[in-house]
């Protein structure tokens, strides 16, 4: 079947997926390609504004991605901005920029549709084939997308203002310090807070799932200290881990984080934050781990895609 391409323009990452459907009927990727971007600077102010630079940097690697995608005819090649797109006051200036550069349209999707499209691509996963009542997570620069699965189907979804990018900016006065005490205090207390409100309601015994960038950078860290690709490390990350992670990281400098083996130098501001909101999750929906999964909004898009 003839592939189509899908790039993710999210917070902090632009991602390309290239994907076809196999003999059996499963999306197959052919080509991916992650670029770390951060459009999403100024995204935790009380006005969200897409910064000069962050636009600059998310054309041209959303030009990259178009022309590496074209390399692969692709029958349709769609981008998507999530967040920090929707959420800006200046959004609409970066479509158009983007528009005139590539000659490429930008769907902005909302909320829900960001958090649908996830569902959509973790049931792509061969790996969680077997679940069947689960709780899915996607944590990015400026959401987390929260859903519920029953029987293999969506029956909650929501996207909260929790990205890690957004929750630094409010959060942390230097994110080039150390952790405090008080800053980590009060931006757990306000995730719990913000999906209390909404709603979260953990399934007794379901499974947690966490997808995106933030327990991608975990698996990373634990690739590092154990030796090995990140693709062969543990798929389950118990939340004692990423305790374990926090607790290296909250004494550290931003130089010092910069260098911590694993952890890309273009997160070592947020990552922290990405780490307190992770565990807040866990501990309000009474996780004791997570199971990671590299399926998430890309995938969901693509599978849509091909049904057309």
């Amino acid at each position: 079947m003839p592939p189509v391409a899908v790039i993710d323009i999210g917070s902090n990452t632009i991602k390309l997926l290239v994907a076809a459907r196999d003999e059996a009927g499963r999306v197959q990727a052919l080509a991916t390609r992650t670029i770390e971007a951060r459009i999403s600077a100024g995204i935790g102010r009380d006005h969200p504004y897409l910064a000069e630079a962050g636009i600059a940097n998310g054309v041209a690697a959303i030009r990259e991605l178009v022309t590496l995608a074209q390399h692969h005819a692709p029958t349709r090649i769609e981008l998507v901005a999530t967040s920090a797109v929707r959420d800006a006051s200046n959004g609409a200036e970066f479509v158009a920029r983007v528009l005139d550069a590539t000659g490429q349209r930008i769907r902005v999707l909302n909320g829900d549709e960001e958090a649908d499209f996830i569902g959509r691509g973790l049931t792509t996963d061969p790996e969680l084939a077997h679940l069947r009542d689960f709780h899915v997570f996607d944590l990015g620069g400026g959401s987390l997308e929260c859903l519920a699965f029953h029987d293999r189907k969506i029956h909650q979804a929501f996207s909260a203002r929790l990205g890690c990018v957004r929750l630094t900016e409010q959060f942390i006065t230097n994110p080039a310090a150390p952790l405090l005490p008080a800053e980590e205090t009060a931006l757990a207390a306000h995730v719990r807070t913000v999906l209390t409100d909404r709603g979260f309601a953990p399934q007794p015994g379901a499974t947690a799932v966490f997808a995106g960038g933030s327990m991608t950078t975990v698996r990373a860290l634990l690739g590092a200290s154990q030796g090995r690709p990140i693709g062969d490390t543990p798929q389950t990350i118990p939340v004692t881990t990423l305790e374990g992670f926090l607790a290296e990281l909250r004494p550290l400098d931003l130089a010092a984080r910069r260098v911590f083996p694993g952890l890309p130098a273009s997160r070592a501001d947020v990552f922290p934050a990405a780490l307190v909101t992770m565990i807040a999750v866990a501990k309000l929906g009474g996780f004791t781990g997570y199971q990671h999964s590299f399926y998430n909004l890309r995938w969901g898009l693509a599978a849509v895609l091909l049904e057309a």
